[in-house]
């Protein structure tokens, strides 16, 4: 692992900001790169992670069917995108997108950050009650009582869902 620390951050500008590059070993993936930014003072973190070897354009499909799926590995890149119909849920990349390693529970666990934090910002007692209605779904999924899909599509190949159940296809440009 390769460290530069006592960089300047770009957000709090304070010469505390450590890069950090390593080379890790995926099993079924390959090896990556994984790059990340984190300031010691404004707590500021960005991530990504790259394949070492070029890769096609990819799109992960998984259903989950028991709470033992939650520990299913999924490797996003800075350029994919992640969405989960039944929840009508979606992250697309974007300027601040980040390159992750987590498993499902990992990707429902920050969807379900978001629906709770727009249910604490909504003002509308609809939307609250909507939000409430969406983080019960988040629960009875995580427990492995309600299935779902998760998509992962990425142009740039870097991305993979870890498991035998998972169906793996081209993604058109």
């Amino acid at each position: 692992m390769e460290q530069l620390k006592n960089q300047p951050c770009p957000m709090c500008r304070g010469n505390t900001l450590t890069l950090t590059q390593d080379e890790k070993e995926i099993p079924y993936f390959g090896k990556v790169l994984v790059f990340s930014m984190t300031c010691s003072s404004c707590n500021y973190h960005i991530a990504d992670i790259e394949a070492i070897e070029d890769k096609e354009p990819v799109r992960y499909t998984f259903e989950t069917s028991s709470a033992k799926d939650m520990d299913v590995r999924i490797i996003k890149s800075s350029k994919a995108t992640i969405k989960i119909p039944q929840l009508r849920m979606k992250v697309e990349p974007g300027p601040a997108s980040q390159g992750y390693i987590t498993n499902v529970e990992g990707v429902i666990s920050r969807f379900e950050k978001i629906v709770d934090e727009q249910k604490d910002s909504a003002e509308e007692k609809s939307e609250r009650k909507s939000a409430k209605n969406l983080l019960k779904k988040i629960r009875k999924v995580k427990l492995g009582d309600i299935q779902i899909k998760i998509i992962v599509e990425d142009p740039s190949g870097n991305s993979a869902i870890i498991s035998p159940k998972a169906k793996i296809e081209k993604l058109r440009k």
